[in-house]
């Protein structure tokens, strides 16, 4: 079960490593300025693209020269390069790995609860009738109607709807403030939606977002290496 885990581990150590080795930042690419070798006349005359290191400011060299000056792709090759130096692949590195350590499998964290709530559909309420505006004091409501013997219903029946019968009922059960029948507090605790978190015999759960393991942000995070000669199949998002 911890293969992919493992599989991540040894390939965001080598992404350190790789960058830790490389010439250091930060890297940078100027259009404005070419990369001119004295030991060939060609590039003498032509001028090149290419990768500097040390900072706009503080140039100290070239890291890689990408074509000729001028030359479209090779001033988008360079400026691409330069985007992605070392620094850049330790901060990326160091982001993964937090990720990595979240969606492990295991019993759901207070995290991981809390964002299953967030993505939970919640269930569905009923909603109570609300009670019909009062008429103006003084006029006669122009929903009140008389019955056919030309006398008024009582309050609270037929269509006049001004009586205590449109007034909303407590729940069964409970006691009009909403108490149980023995004083105590109605609990109002929603529904419990936490289905998702793994049971002792059932399937291994993330324990940052409850799906079945490997979740699906794993994978993403494993996707990048799938040219890699350990990289499996299953684990494909």
């Amino acid at each position: 079960m911890d293969e992919l885990i493992t599989f991540m581990r040894a390939r965001l150590d080598e992404d350190e490593r790789g960058a830790r080795d490389a010439t250091p930042g930060p890297w940078s690419y100027d259009p404005g300025k070419e990369w001119y070798d004295g030991d060939d006349f060609v590039t003498m005359t032509n001028g090149q693209e290419f990768v500097g290191y040390g900072g706009l400011s503080l140039f100290r060299g070239a890291v890689c020269i990408t074509g000729d000056a001028g030359h479209a792709q090779s001033a988008k090759d360079a400026e691409y390069i330069a985007g992605h130096d070392p620094a850049r692949t330790l901060r990326e590195t160091e982001a993964r790995r937090r990720a990595l350590a979240r969606h492990v499998p295991g019993p759901p964290t207070e995290a991981g609860r809390r964002t299953m709530a967030r993505h939970s559909p919640a269930p569905p309420t009923e909603t109570a009738p609300l009670p019909d505006a009062e008429p103006p004091s003084g006029t006669e409501p122009p929903f009140r109607t008389e019955l056919a013997s030309g006398t008024e219903p009582e309050a609270g029946a037929g269509p006049d709807r001004t009586g205590p019968a449109s007034r909303a009922e407590p729940v069964a059960g409970t006691e009009p403030d909403g108490t149980e029948p023995d004083g105590t507090e109605r609990d109002r605790t929603e529904p419990d939606r936490t289905e998702w978190a793994a049971e002792a015999d059932g399937p291994a759960r993330c324990q940052y977002d409850g799906q079945p393991w490997p979740c699906l942000d794993l994978r993403d995070l494993a996707a990048p290496y799938a040219d890699h000669p350990d990289y499996r199949d299953e684990w494909r998002p």
